[in-house]
């Protein structure tokens, strides 16, 4: 067995061992982070001999924690990672370089087809229909879009939406509201295979679907880190918040939206954000939650997203591509039957 677990903003985790009679044995942990002392790591290798190949994560992290001298300093790596990779192993994940990306760009459509698009391409990808996709998405109107487990009469302000012409509308996937003003917001969807992130629980999966657009903002200048469960962060603010969507036939829906600029007032008018919202994030403020790309880059939306492309290119090889007529036009069907009904938008009212 082979598995491998790149932590996010941290080192690669590579472990290698055999399966007899139903329990790992001769392990080989290798990498690129530290340890010290160097005996640390065969009290990682010993920890896993023999262990049942049917642990958890949680098991596994358990069992190296429990065998590792108390002087052992981890960088780069912890007990969780090991975990992670052994997991993969077991369950045969696969990684980034395994597939040929897709990287698409198009122009705007409605709000409500790019909901429609992101479940039309998730499914094509579990399928085997589509190449695993980035898609970045364009806007040319506003919206206010909630989580699939959202009140709307709780998350948004009615008046205050139709003051500044934002529409409301419910995504597949679960999270909070996102004030989308068009021209102000950078949104993307990832488009993959669940053996991507096979043996990872979900928030490891958030962190690692995300690590290439952190590697991307801090080549901008920004000091960008992951704060699980879902929020793409800095030290002057919240940059902006992923969700995540897995379905039934192995394809996994994952997106984010990072604002480019934003009216804190205007925020507060079109959406409903209490004081049990922004208290886990350790402020006393809504309006100070956010803090835009475009304060932090001086550069253009068009230049931020042309050097987030770049990365996720550089890193995976992608190719560019579009929407096909076939694909637009069955999102733009299911538009007609789901995602502009009432019985969706006000399923949880």
């Amino acid at each position: 067995m082979h598995g491998e677990y790149k932590v996010p903003g941290g080192k690669l985790v590579i472990v290698d061992f055999d399966v007899v009679g139903g329990a790992i044995r001769n392990p080989r942990v290798a990498g690129d982070f530290f340890l010290e002392p160097d005996e640390a790591l065969d009290d990682i290798n010993a920890a896993l001999d023999g262990l049942p190949a049917a642990s958890d994560s949680k098991q596994i992290s358990a069992a190296i924690n429990a065998g590792l001298r108390g002087d052992a300093v981890m960088l780069g790596f912890s007990a969780d990672a090991v975990a992670v990779a052994v997991r993969r192993a077991l369950t045969e994940a696969t990684s980034w370089a395994d597939y040929d990306w897709e990287v698409v760009h198009d122009p705007a459509v409605p709000p409500r087809v790019h909901l429609a698009l992101d479940e039309v391409l998730a499914t094509r990808v579990g399928d085997g229909r589509r190449k695993p996709t980035l898609r970045i998405w364009e806007w040319d109107e506003s919206a206010v879009v909630i989580g699939s487990f959202q009140s709307v009469k709780n998350e948004v302000d009615p008046d205050g939406a139709e003051r500044y012409g934002f529409d409301v509308v419910r995504r597949i996937s679960g999270g909070g509201a996102m004030m989308m003003e068009q021209g102000n917001v950078v949104t993307y969807s990832l488009y993959v295979p669940a053996e991507l992130v096979q043996g990872m629980s979900f928030a490891d999966s958030y962190a690692f679907l995300d690590d290439w657009v952190l590697q991307g903002l801090r080549g901008l200048g920004i000091e960008a880190t992951y704060q699980p469960l879902n929020d793409i962060t800095s030290p002057l603010g919240k940059i902006g918040g992923a969700a995540q969507k897995r379905l039934g036939n192995g394809g996994v829906l994952h997106h984010v939206t990072m604002a480019y600029d934003l009216d804190n007032e205007k925020m507060l008018e079109v959406l409903r954000i209490g004081r049990e919202k922004i208290s886990d994030k350790g402020i006393a403020s809504a309006a100070k939650r956010v803090d835009p790309l475009r304060s932090q880059t001086g550069l253009s939306r068009g230049a931020i997203i042309e050097s987030l492309k770049q990365t996720f290119v550089a890193l995976n090889g992608a190719t560019p591509g579009s929407v096909t007529a076939d694909e637009l036009a069955e999102a733009e069907e299911l538009v007609e039957t789901k995602f502009a009904t009432r019985e969706w938008l006000y399923r949880v009212p």
